[in-house]
């Protein structure tokens, strides 16, 4: 890390530049409309838990903090444009060579970090901690005390309760430096870390480790397609960019490092990049998956820009391309000038129909079916209670585990979608397209019974039965099941059903017992068998996990 050098004009800057960066955030962010997932995180803040589904709960902490403050977009983004602003700052402090003017050049051309900086996604506290990680890391290496091991252990569970991803961070700083395993102090910040995530780690006890089973089973397994790898090497290149992309992966690996801190940065970033490579060939791997790479790149690209003044002027020739890119794309966010569908579905879609629909509905609860993005954000902008009702052929969110469908049944309720408008008896046109809804004035919801077979694998021959056992659990206020139903997938897609007629029940002192038994006329492959229940004028919902099943000759 760079002493502190005389004061120049360029370090003069440094407050005007923050402040600067800071306002252009906060207009930015009060005048986009949210994310469909910046929305679910703003339902995570309503519904405040030591965990969800699919993440740890850090964003939601941050969302209800700020929304306390300003119940508008702007407050659902606060936290995320403070510590991005200080994530900013924090790589400024760690540059391995004093260049402020670079640093800056770089920052300006990254629409990571000046766009991607404003939203309340999970990626944004992981950023920062990650960055915090690497400044309390170097600071622990130039001299260890039982102080800065702590403030290590805090930084720690900080990230991992920001993002399960974070266990990729901590684990390449171990492999570039093994002898921190011989360090007494590493393992004071380490139990202390483990501490702190023990209330975490006991909610997804208590939840059969549903966000472990989902992020390793089934978050991005599909059919595998090369495409995918495609996409990925191609995303990396432009997720920093516009432009600069091109520019700070290769000079990132160029750069020769010399000090352990300096490897711990080589290896988080190769490591993460071949990491998510890797897990291109077993499926759809999101751009920004590899966000908390962008700390070290940025570290480590800029330390060899500083040395090569020939790649110094190719940045500064595209900055001011890249800048003209941004400030059309951040317009482009607020107003609807962008000939893009994807834009306007995403941030001009939203503002004014909900309050329509929610005086047709007469202020009713609104049940979306199968998608937890439009109850996200109709919730959001309507401020009238919602609820996904997710069928059982698509994945499963957190409004499988939240008390709402509870809440709701037995009670009339919209039904809504912008699917098969001939399942409702009204509709309105909305910038999203059709929004049919109809009125159900005795809700039904089956998505919270549950069979829990005796095993989560199953072998079989072609022709002969399939058979298997488990405990079926009612929740407190039950609904009316019109049918019962086995879905048969494979490599990630569905093909068939399997509609049971019977299925024995059995009362015990736990639930009720169940046996289910079907006749097998599959070829011989590998396959995964879901449980589903659906109410009348209902779709069928997720009530079991995956059952593996394997069928030979």
């Amino acid at each position: 890390m760079n002493a502190s050098p005389s004061a120049s004009p360029t370090r003069s800057f440094h407050p005007l530049f923050y402040l600067l960066w800071l306002l252009i955030a906060g207009i930015q962010a009060s005048q986009t409309e949210l994310l469909d997932d910046e929305a679910y995180y703003w339902v995570f803040s309503q519904h405040l838990d030591w965990g969800y589904f699919d993440h740890p709960p850090m964003t939601a902490l941050l969302i209800r903090a700020g929304y306390w403050i300003f119940p508008n977009e702007l407050g659902v983004r606060l936290l995320s444009i403070l510590l991005s602003t200080a994530t900013l700052w924090l790589l400024k402090e760690m540059t391995l060579r004093n260049d402020p003017r670079l640093f800056y050049s770089i920052a300006l051309s990254m629409i990571a970090l000046q766009i991607g900086g404003i939203l309340a996604v999970p990626d944004i506290p992981l950023m920062f901690f990650t960055a915090l990680g690497f400044y309390r890391y170097d600071l622990f290496l130039k001299k260890e005390t039982w102080q800065k091991a702590i403030l290590l252990g805090l930084v720690i569970a900080c990230l991992l309760y920001s993002k399960y991803h974070g266990v990729l961070i901590l684990l390449f700083i171990v492999l570039s430096n093994p002898k921190l395993l011989q360090k007494p102090l590493i393992y004071l910040a380490g139990t202390l870390a483990l501490l702190l995530f023990l209330p975490h780690l006991w909610w997804q006890y208590q939840h059969d480790w549903v966000s472990f089973r989902y992020h390793l089973q089934e978050s991005n397994v599909n059919p595998n397609k090369f495409s995918y790898t495609v996409e990925y090497l191609i995303g990396q290149l432009f997720l920093p960019g516009p432009l600069v992309g091109l520019l700070l992966l290769p000079a990132a690996f160029f750069f020769q490092v010399r000090t352990s801190f300096e490897r711990s940065l080589r290896y988080t970033a190769i490591g993460i990049y071949l990491f998510f490579l890797l897990s291109s060939f077993r499926g759809r791997v999101e751009g920004n998956w590899t966000a908390p790479a962008l700390i070290p790149l940025i570290l480590l690209a800029h330390g060899y820009l500083a040395e090569k003044k020939t790649w110094q002027k190719a940045l500064f020739r595209l900055l001011p391309v890249s800048l003209l890119i941004i400030l059309i794309l951040r317009i482009g966010l607020i107003v609807d000038i962008i000939p893009s569908k994807a834009i306007a579905s995403r941030f001009h879609s939203w503002k004014d129909w909900p309050d329509t629909l929610r005086g047709r509905t007469n202020g009713l609860p609104v049940v979306w079916l199968n998608s937890y993005q439009r109850a996200s954000k109709f919730a959001f902008y309507s401020g009238q209670a919602t609820h996904s009702l997710n069928f059982y052929r698509e994945r499963r969110n957190n409004y499988n585990f939240w008390s709402i469908e509870d809440s709701l049944q037995g009670k009339p309720v919209a039904l809504a979608d912008i699917y098969d408008m001939h399942r409702f008896s009204d509709s309105i046109q909305t910038p999203l397209g059709w929004v049919g809804y109809r009125i159900d004035s005795s809700f039904q919801g089956t998505s919270k019974y549950w069979f829990e077979p005796l095993t989560d694998r199953v072998n079989s021959r072609s022709g002969d039965s399939i058979r298997f056992s488990g405990f079926f659990y009612s929740p407190p206020r039950g609904s009316k099941i019109q049918g019962c139903r086995i879905g048969v997938f494979q490599k990630g897609k569905w093909l068939e059903d399997w509609v049971l007629p019977e299925v024995f029940w059995y009362p015990s002192s736990d639930g009720n017992f169940f046996t289910v038994q079907v006749k097998n006329s599959l070829a011989p492959g590998e396959y995964v068998l879901v449980l589903a229940l659906n109410a009348p004028g209902l779709p069928p919902t997720h009530n079991s996990r995956k059952i593996k099943l394997r069928v030979s000759q």
